[in-house]
């Protein structure tokens, strides 16, 4: 053991990292690593992530480039962030399996629109720097809610 106090704590965070590296290792095969990790967040969370998933396959089978999913900040969250000719799109994803209370669309209702809109002023600078060489493009607020498991694209869902 090393006399310096600092230098064991810091011998002992590598030794950590890396017997936490090495079960990893261990109990993630190298084919099908996906499959055995374990599920991860509360079944909403995962229902929702799934829903997400389906949204970004419809939409690039329609054309659309999918930038990025999941941008999380303060003013709340963008579900996908994609890109369709020379308009910038925020996307959210919404799923509902029982309409009954208005189906998935209708719950993206004035306070959640406002979030998302304070979300993408957020982001517009960092995505048009990266995206559209600093120009800030036109940007438009869709919504793909699924009922009964159909994606329905609604575009231009709302407005700044």
């Amino acid at each position: 053991m090393p006399a310096d106090p600092y230098e064991a704590a810091r011998q002992a965070q590598r030794q950590a990292v890396a017997r936490r590296k090495r079960r990893l290792r261990r109990a993630v095969p190298a084919a099908g690593a996906a499959a055995a990790l374990p599920a991860r967040g509360s079944p909403t969370q995962r229902q929702g992530r799934a829903a997400e998933m389906r949204a970004a396959h419809h939409l690039e089978t329609q054309g659309v480039r999918i930038l990025a999913a999941n941008l999380r900040c303060r003013a709340g969250e963008i579900d996908l962030v994609a890109r369709e000719g020379a308009l910038l799109l925020f996307i959210e994803v919404r799923e509902r399996r029982n309409p009954h209370f208005g189906g998935a669309a209708a719950s993206v209702n004035r306070p959640k629109q406002a979030r998302l809109i304070r979300a993408a002023r957020h982001f517009l600078p960092r995505l048009a720097r990266r995206h559209f060489g600093g120009a800030a493009p036109a940007c438009r607020f869709d919504v793909i809610a699924f009922d009964a498991g159909q994606p329905c694209w609604i575009r231009d869902a709302f407005r700044a």
